[in-house]
């Protein structure tokens, strides 16, 4: 939202009063809250009136300073809330006369009295400051002709780039872009989003929460070129700034303060194959599809039933369709016998013919307008109507909903919208709809997360979500929406879910092959090897089936030799999402994120690293060729074995069988015995691939469980290379990748390979000379 037309006017009906003095300070007895009283006139004002700003700085995590701001103080609470762990830890407070520093930490704010100033600090460097204009700083009461506003700005340096705000699907960098956070079912084509997170992190190594569950307004170096610019209605405004050193440290940080991505099963990180969502289909179709996929030899772990399991005009009821799967639990049984989970559509609406409307229109677990009647519209669903999750009945009701379904066999839901949250409503906690429009989505996946936590344990608990605000990266997995079956919308969709990822998101997925309309057989096949390369991976469409058969033989060759590498690399992907969940750092990472200070790696939005050690860059061209970058060191690619020195460009043609995908140097890769299943024991027979050793390497291996197995280092000292492991390592193997033959071996027998020299029969500490 802008104020000003350009540098120095305002806009007609905008009055702006600025926070331009410190008039007095209190700091608690325990520390863990400083107040300052400022005023938005200058030192030698001496009137009666004027707005005056209450400012509050607390600690909610080691490393984020929180500052609440307000004009006036008697405006109602601001309810709903994220869910946040706010410590409220004690900070370290130096008062002199003409300042304050409060730090949290190695993050510092210095506030200065005459003139205000606020200026922010990580280990003493500056990260940011409140913007200045004229001399007075940019937290700012704003009065207009459309209501009241609290606006602040943050000064963005030369070279700082802004990334973040949850899944966007325009441009990565979000430098000069206008983003209102406002959930909303609009496709991966356009400014609007599904997930739309008041949260950005820029290149400077620091990140900035908007602490508002309500809309939120960002000029991202636009209305003010070299400052982010944030604004709330109303008359008051919270906003965190998170340090962290870089922006692995900053997500660390935010997702301590908004909660962790939960480790999804490993079942999960298979292939899903779904039934599309307009498609005809019954028990034999459905049992065509799993079939054709095992009768290729494609593994798959999950088949999802979309909307028409349920009656048409009925969603929500929660019922099967009886005219076309008569034998429920039957049909589910068969399914589970052949290995594969079972996941079904759902969303938060009812539309009037399902044969529970009545029932939940009379308990009074629908959101009412305000003469009481039911909110209802005909979209979607002929009346449909939407669950009121504030309502703990509700929620109660719903849960117990889809834990018959799970006592049928459902192992999972795809959760559905959730964006179209209308405003024109009361909830029956109370709670503001406007603001409750972004924070439904939190309340409805909560809820189902929940149901599934209850009935099968928290450790088999797994979403397919469309929607989210702050703190959803909890309830996995996400994904990208319903994007077109094109190579633009390929990398639409990627560019939106490295900017999840940079919102707090661990894992991420989308519809290979596009959603929308009919891919070209090429755009098939080189989806399928971006999704099978992702965290998730599920073919899903709207009007077609995406059963790899449909898009040829050579679709068929390309779906089994990707699903099997990643069963392969099924030791390595676990692992990675349980650094996800253990830290915050996503699975599929930007390249900004893993290479900071990287120049190079700034922009790039066409290719990503899967975990810390590969690298993955999706071809997105009918003429098969594919521009990808390297950052510094020995890059070897996991398919060919050919080692290129990176520090630059490289543009190489790719049949479908392939892609740029590059291990990094001083990698250990751990890679499985079995390419038939997503789950097996990861820890057994596990094959380490070490990669370019030039100094030292580390990995840990992990059950299917996500707990450590053993642990592997390996140490290169001027050609002395050692490899230690630390636990029960059964059949484990050493594969030194390119390397041919070495000296002085002891610990292990070595046989050469195509790949490298394989060492088995490992003792704890394997030595060679190279």
């Amino acid at each position: 939202m802008k104020f000003n037309v350009g540098y120095w006017v305002l806009k007609p009906g905008v009055t702006a009063y600025h926070c331009k003095q410190i008039r007095q300070v209190k700091v608690s007895g325990d520390k863990r809250s400083v107040h300052l009283y400022g005023v938005s006139y200058g030192e030698d004002y001496r009137g009666l009136d004027g707005p005056s700003f209450e400012l509050d700085v607390t600690a909610p995590q080691e490393g984020i300073l929180r500052l609440q701001a307000a004009h006036f103080i008697g405006s109602r609470q601001k309810m709903p809330e994220f869910d946040l762990n706010l410590s409220d830890l004690p900070m370290e407070v130096t008062r002199e006369a003409d300042r304050i520093t409060i730090a949290s930490g190695d993050l510092a704010l210095v506030v200065t009295y005459r003139p205000a100033s606020f200026k922010y600090y990580w280990k003493g460097q500056y990260l940011t400051a409140v913007g200045d204009h004229y001399g007075a700083p940019q937290l700012s009461y704003m009065k207009t002709d459309e209501g009241p506003f609290m606006r602040g700005q943050l000064e963005v340096d030369v070279g700082e780039k802004v990334y973040g705000l949850g899944e966007r699907f325009t441009a990565f960098v979000k430098n000069g872009q206008v983003v209102d956070i406002w959930n909303e079912d609009g496709g991966t084509a356009s400014e609007i989003a599904y997930k739309n997170i008041p949260f950005y992190v820029t290149n400077r190594g620091y990140g900035v929460l908007v602490n508002d569950a309500g809309p939120v307004s960002f000029e991202v170096c636009s209305e003010a070129v070299t400052k982010v610019q944030f604004s709330v209605p109303g008359h008051k405004m919270d906003f965190m700034v998170i340090g962290g050193g870089d922006m692995k440290g900053v997500l660390e940080h935010y997702t301590a303060l908004s909660g962790r991505p939960a480790l999804p099963p490993a079942w999960t990180f298979g292939l899903w194959l779904s039934s599309s969502f307009t498609t005809s289909y019954d028990e034999n179709t459905v049992m065509s599809f799993i079939d054709g996929m095992q009768e290729r030899h494609i593994p798959l772990s999950v088949f999802h039933f979309d909307c028409f399991w349920m009656k048409e005009n009925e969603w929500c009821s929660f019922e099967w369709d009886k005219d076309m799967f008569p034998d429920v639990e039957g049909l589910l049984k068969r399914i589970h016998d052949k290995g594969l989970k079972v996941c079904v559509w759902i969303n938060p609406y009812l539309g009037q013919k399902s044969p529970v409307f009545k029932e939940a229109m009379d308990k009074g677990y629908l959101l009412n307008r305000e003469n009481g009647d039911v909110w209802q519209w005909d979209l979607w669903q002929a009346g449909c109507a939407v669950i009121d999750f504030t309502n703990p009945d509700a929620a109660e009701w719903y849960k117990n909903k889809l834990k018959t379904l799970m006592r049928q066999g459902v192992d999972c839901f795809k959760t559905d919208f959730g964006e179209r949250i209308p405003t024109d409503v009361k909830y029956f906690d109370g709670s503001d709809p406007v603001r409750m429009h972004n924070f439904y989505t939190y309340l409805y996946n909560k809820c189902v997360y929940d149901a599934i936590c209850e009935e099968r344990g928290e450790e088999e608990a797994c979403l397919f979500a469309r929607s989210a605000t702050v703190g959803g990266q909890k309830f996995p997995v996400h994904w990208g929406g319903d994007c077109n079956s094109t190579y633009p919308s390929m990398a639409e969709s990627l560019r939106a879910g490295l900017s999840l990822s940079l919102s707090g998101f661990g894992y991420w997925s989308h519809d290979m092959g596009g959603f929308e309309g009919t891919a070209n057989p090429d755009v098939y096949n080189r989806w399928l090897a971006f999704g099978l390369l992702s965290s998730h991976s599920r073919l899903h469409g709207s009007n077609s089936y995406r059963v790899p058969w449909l898009f040829g033989d050579e679709a068929v060759d390309v779906c089994r030799h990707f699903a099997k590498l990643k069963a392969r690399l099924m030791p390595y992907i676990y692992g990675q999402a349980a650094i996800a969940h253990e830290t915050g750092v996503p699975m599929m990472r930007a390249m900004a994120l893993e290479f900071p200070g990287d120049l190079g790696a700034e922009d790039l939005d066409r290719q990503y690293m899967l975990g810390e050690s590969l690298l993955v860059a999706p071809v997105m061209r009918k003429d098969n060729v594919c521009d990808h970058y390297l950052p510094r060191g020995t890059w070897t690619h996991l398919l060919s074995g050919e080692a290129v020195e990176g520090m630059g460009w490289r543009r190489d043609s790719y049949d479908f069988m392939s892609l740029p995908l590059f291990v990094r140097e001083n990698t250990i890769l751990p890679m499985g015995e079995s390419d038939t299943q997503a789950v097996y024991d990861y820890e057994k027979n596990v094959t380490l691939r070490i990669y370019a050793l030039k100094d030292e390497a580390c990995c840990a291996v992990r059950t299917n469980r996500g707990d450590v197995a053993f642990t592997a280092r390996a140490k290169n000292a001027k050609g002395h290379v050692t490899v230690t492991l630390s636990g029960a390592h059964e059949g484990a193997r050493v594969l030194l990748v390119n390397v041919h033959a070495v000296n002085n071996l002891i610990g292990a027998a070595a046989q050469d390979t195509p790949e490298g020299l394989l060492l088995t029969g490992l003792s704890d500490t394997v030595t060679c000379d190279m």
